[in-house]
């Protein structure tokens, strides 16, 4: 029998923003029309100004045109606040500005001492036992391939029986960053800090919760994966490996540029992390959050965006972290810019209003925010009583316009929805003028 129950008009809509969303996302990627009018700032502000100062805690705010960067509307855009996620904009920025967007990073298996061999971990938090996805993407590096390629070369040595000792020992420091809560690692959060780690270090396919030693869990897993491939082996102990140790087999994570996507996408706290001590390794400072912080600080300042800005970790989960809106919109306008095309996985990896990670539909599907719907790209942010929206977007006569909306104190609730009304209201702005 045919179901006859009607259909659902708010799941319509969502539906039918999600395709439009979906065309015009893929379409064409944001990018600066300098012919395209600069909208007039005083009619932007009549647009904005009700939506921010409405009922609730403060908005902090700014618009800026991203190719010039002046500012169209100031709401305490000078003011810091707790940035939440969109912490993990200014870390991407960084890291793609020092490493560049085709930076791997490797996971080893060195020959060790007295006839074992040593496990490596380069900080690759993308590491997977898991099977391979045919025309998955990224791909990640594959900790079985590595168990083949060392199960290969000790079986031309003549070896059957080895030790695995492991090397988690790039990373130093505390497992946890100034201003985190104490629930973050128990609740599973992110796993705790480590150079060596598989599948961030969680306990199964679809679980949060996390293991305590993500290195050992790591090497335990690699045990059994060359029993598989034919060399019987056993957990040794957590070494440093002789950095002149010859290697037997190397493995690579998915390029900067697309860790950068899956990062801004889906907002994931443990490879944010990963990426601002990749940054704290290029510069040679210790390999930590207070040298990823200040790695990433120095690596702002040379791109003359460092104004604002006060970091203590890469993902944005301290509430010790402080920027400004108009820092956040400077560096996204500097990402989308034609100038410099090495950040722009920065802006490609920001979810799609009403489309893709944290800003998929439900967001964006309403009358009232329909209109940034598949043109707002923007990283989110949530902490405890923080909201905050930074991105891009480009209004009714095609200008690409950057912004960043903050609210909250951390005191008290705070409606989200607010943020999407600014942002949908920026991306609906028909109000250019010849200037």
């Amino acid at each position: 029998m045919a179901n006859l129950t009607p259909p659902d008009p708010v799941e319509q809509r969502a539906a039918a923003v999600a395709a439009r969303a979906s065309v015009q996302a893929t379409a064409s990627l944001p990018g600066i029309d300098p012919d395209a009018p600069i909208p007039d700032a005083a009619t932007l502000r009549e647009r904005l100004a009700g939506i921010a100062e409405g009922p609730g805690p403060k908005v902090n705010a700014v618009v800026i045109d991203a190719e010039t960067r002046k500012t169209l509307f100031d709401r305490g855009a000078d003011s810091p606040a707790t940035p939440a996620s969109t912490t993990k904009l200014v870390t991407s920025v960084a890291a793609l500005s020092a490493l560049g967007p085709d930076h791997r990073i490797a996971t080893k298996v060195v020959q060790g001492g007295e006839g074992g061999v040593v496990l490596v971990g380069g900080g690759d938090p993308t590491l997977t036992a898991r099977p391979p996805v045919e025309d998955a993407y990224p791909r990640y590096a594959s900790l079985e391939d590595l168990a083949r390629q060392t199960a290969a070369a000790l079986t031309r040595a003549g070896v059957r029986e080895i030790r695995v000792d492991y090397d988690a020992s790039l990373y130093e420091g505390e497992r946890e960053a100034a201003g985190w809560k104490s629930n973050y690692l128990p609740d599973g959060e992110l796993a705790p800090m480590s150079a060596l780690t598989v599948d961030e270090g969680r306990t199964g396919v679809g679980e949060t919760t996390r293991v305590s030693d993500p290195a050992k869990s790591a090497t335990q897993t690699f045990v059994r994966m060359l029993d598989r491939a034919g060399v019987k082996a056993e957990t040794g102990e957590r070494v440093t490996a002789p950095r002149t140790a010859v290697a037997l087999g190397t493995v690579r994570s998915p390029p900067l540029s697309a860790l950068v996507e899956h990062l801004m996408t889906v907002s994931d706290n443990d490879v944010a992390e990963a990426v601002l001590r990749q940054v704290a390794v290029k510069r040679g400072l210790p390999v930590s959050f207070a040298g990823g912080a200040q790695a990433v600080m120095a690596e702002l300042a040379r791109l003359g965006v460092a104004e604002g800005v006060q970091v203590n970790d890469g993902s944005g989960l301290s509430t010790r972290n402080r920027i400004t809106p108009l820092a956040l919109a400077r560096i996204a306008s500097l990402a989308a810019s034609d100038r410099h095309p090495g950040l722009r996985p920065a802006i490609t990896g920001m979810p799609v209003a009403g489309f893709t990670g944290t800003l998929a539909a439900p967001r964006y599907t309403d009358d009232r925010t329909a209109a940034g719907a598949g043109v707002v790209r923007a990283k989110t942010g949530t902490l405890s009583g923080v909201s905050t929206l930074a991105g891009v977007a480009h209004d009714a006569d095609g200008r690409l316009l950057a912004f960043a909306f903050m609210l909250g104190d951390g005191k008290g609730p705070v409606d989200r929805g607010r943020l999407d009304l600014l942002a949908a209201a920026v991306a609906a702005c028909g109000c250019g003028t010849a200037s």
